[in-house]
């Protein structure tokens, strides 16, 4: 059972929209790779690859956001939590959205042939874990308490 949080605390005080934690560094990467090209992976090995997990970013990030609107939560971490989704997508990573992001950057990177993108997954990571994770957890260790905290211990992070 949720507890009550007064109006203003009942949010995880994100700062960003987390979608623009991996497409700012994409843009970086871009600007980077016009001043300095890389290259790291060629042949049609590139095209399929980089597809499949553009695709099984987009696949894991709808996934995510659909459970969580099926479930009557609003998936977007600006807006109060109504419950905990711990099922789907969600027995197997707290964040399967998240995890989409990067793996869609990692596909681009791939695609494009740019080290530099190849670089904004780790960079998206970190910014993605310490401006939002973090600030979501102690969110919804606030509100849903042992419930919460159960269901951190049973599932991971990311995979």
């Amino acid at each position: 059972m949720p507890s009550e949080l007064p109006p203003e605390q009942d949010r995880p005080g994100i700062p960003i929209a987390p979608p623009l934690l991996f497409v700012l560094p994409i843009l970086a990467s871009l600007a980077l790779e016009w001043f300095v090209p890389t290259s790291f992976v060629h042949g049609a090995f590139r095209w399929i690859l980089g597809a499949l997990l553009v695709f099984a970013g987009i696949a894991l990030t709808a996934g995510g956001f659909i459970t969580q609107k099926r479930a009557g939560t609003d998936p977007f971490p600006f807006n109060p939590s109504t419950r905990i989704v711990a099922h789907d997508l969600y027995r197997f990573t707290r964040n399967p959205m998240y995890l989409g992001f990067a793996l869609c950057t990692l596909g681009l990177a791939i695609l494009v042939d740019s080290a530099w993108i190849l670089l904004a997954v780790p960079i998206g990571l970190v910014l993605i874990d310490r401006l939002v994770i973090v600030r979501e957890e102690r969110y919804l260790e606030r509100k849903f308490g042992e419930e919460y905290l159960s269901y951190k211990h049973r599932v991971r992070r990311w995979i």
